[in-house]
């Protein structure tokens, strides 16, 4: 890194720093105030929560996981809100708190190990177990991070062996195969689902080899090349393959670390087309809630498609049949969550004028739930759905047909987040003359727009406080440390907790 990006990287920090201890006096007015008149702003709702522990019926305890992000979180309240006693537990640094444990909603809160290597798992396992025996948890829902799903898969495992406890999370077998790439498309393919022409690459040599076929069968046709594990770095990376000339692709391959103990995969690009995510619980193999929204490559707004659109049907549709088709249906229970791209081309999918392409899975709850949670009946229709994981000989609230979001659901943004890629950013991109006025003030407006007539997406009038952690503890203090220890990054996932090295 030169000297140059050291400075700018040094401005970036501690720009977004100040700003942070800028805006913290007129923030910590607001919570302070809305935190002292909760129960004013509180929804009538909450006044459940003593009615379901002065019933002579035992009460459900929900524990939560994942509540430092903005998914986590709101489970967490809706279940708090339907009258459940919920805990909370999270991964949490000394320096960098997590900001769901301040949540009005959770009675207890437990910090987790990490999950590093074996050792780690074995003592997340553990406390997981112990955390669900002291506070006789009657289901545990799930919502991991990217970084540690088949953790949580090892976890449930251990749990339906040591206690009673119901999960919301798929088994060990189910996780890893989904959140593997390359087995997720060969999955789809065995099951008759739409996937782009989709290759395991272990070498250069792999993918050279299927360039030079597909140059004779598909003279059009270019893919991209995906990291089966995390990269950060290469995450965003859109290069169209082959590149005009066989030396050129011959020296791009050369700087992507793509190896057998690396497999990548190489994927068809699909042309023209937009990209759409979905979310889903699945309970013994019924899809019970479900919503799909436009995608992108890092997604801070959350927009539903209308649940009655054909495109959402379509999607919904892969969703059902892909559960269907798979070998052990009745076992299946946890979130699930495919990302499509769409094409103009060809023949229709399910009868709309679209085709739709599944192009990877995650075996995860996915951020887009946060729009089941609004006070109204979609929301506690949510939570039927998962109380229908307990036996039905205990459950009490059964759920008929498919839970979406309630049709006058506000979109979903992180004021963190807008406040600098749509106002600060421009703007002084435009005092610089980098771009115009129109530009920026087009962006400004934008950023009104969700301010004045959207939701954000942490914070709730009645629960101020993980709002206010979050942009003003949490986030402050992950970036110094990251300047402090030299870990270069180059985006920020507001909602999920996510810094992308670079």
């Amino acid at each position: 890194m030169t000297t140059q990006d050291q400075s700018n990287e040094t401005a970036r920090c501690f720009g977004l720093v100040l700003l942070s201890v800028f805006i913290l006096p007129f923030s910590a007015s607001l919570a302070c105030t809305f935190h002292i008149l909760g129960g004013i702003f509180s929804p009538e709702e909450s006044g459940a929560v003593l009615r379901t522990k002065n019933s002579s019926r035992p009460q459900k305890i929900i524990l939560v996981t994942g509540v430092g992000m903005a998914k986590g979180l709101a489970l967490a309240r809706s279940f708090y809100l339907s009258g459940y006693r919920v805990i909370g537990a999270d991964f949490e640094d000394l320096d960098s708190p997590c900001p769901g444990r301040y949540s009005q909603s959770l009675s207890a809160f437990y910090s987790l190990p990490n999950t590093d290597n074996d050792k780690a798992t074995d003592a997340y396992n553990t406390r997981l177990v112990g955390i669900i025996q002291a506070e006789r948890v009657t289901i545990w829902v799930s919502c991991s991070g990217v970084a540690n799903a088949l953790q949580d898969a090892y976890a449930k495992e251990s749990i339906e062996r040591h206690t009673a406890c119901k999960c919301i999370q798929f088994d060990v077998q189910t996780t890893s195969s989904l959140h593997n790439k390359g087995a997720f498309m060969e999955q789809c393919k065995d099951r008759g689902l739409p996937v782009p022409e989709t290759h395991e690459v272990k070498s250069n040599q792999d993918i050279t080899q299927i360039l030079a076929a597909s140059r004779i069968s598909n003279p059009e046709r270019k893919f991209i090349l995906k990291s089966i594990g995390l990269d950060d770095v290469n995450r965003g990376n859109m290069t169209l393959l082959p590149l005009p000339t066989e030396r050129d692709t011959k020296l791009y391959l050369s700087k992507l670390p793509i190896s057998k103990p690396n497999p990548w995969i190489l994927q068809q690009f699909i042309p023209g087309g937009e990209e759409y995510c979905t979310h889903s619980l699945v309970v013994r193999g019924e899809v019970k809630c479900f919503v799909a929204c436009p995608s992108a490559e890092l997604l801070m707004h959350y927009t539903p498609l209308p649940s009655n659109s054909p495109l959402s049907r379509a999607m919904l549709d892969f969703t059902v049949e892909f559960v269907r088709r798979s070998p052990n249906p009745e076992n299946m229970t946890g979130h699930l969550s495919f990302d499509f791209m769409t094409s103009e081309k060809g023949s229709s999918y399910c009868g709309i004028e679209k085709n739709i392409y599944a192009i990877e899975c995650n075996p995860r709850a996915h951020t887009a739930v946060v729009l089941f949670a609004q006070h109204s009946p979609e929301m506690k229709a949510m939570v039927n759905a998962y109380l229908d994981a307990i036996d039905e000989s205990e459950s009490q609230a059964g759920t008929e047909g498919l839970v979406v979001p309630p049709a006058n659901i506000k979109p979903r943004y992180w004021i963190g987040h807008d406040l600098v890629s749509l106002l600060i950013h421009p703007m002084l991109l435009w005092c610089f003359g980098l771009i115009d006025f129109n530009h920026a003030s087009s962006d400004t407006i934008e950023f009104l727009r969700h301010l004045l007539t959207w939701k954000e997406g942490t914070f709730e009038v009645w629960d101020p406080l993980p709002a206010f952690f979050l942009y003003h503890v949490y986030w402050p203090s992950v970036i110094l440390y990251a300047w402090c220890y030299g870990r270069h990054w180059s985006r920020i996932n507001v909602s999920t907790k996510k810094m992308f090295t670079c």
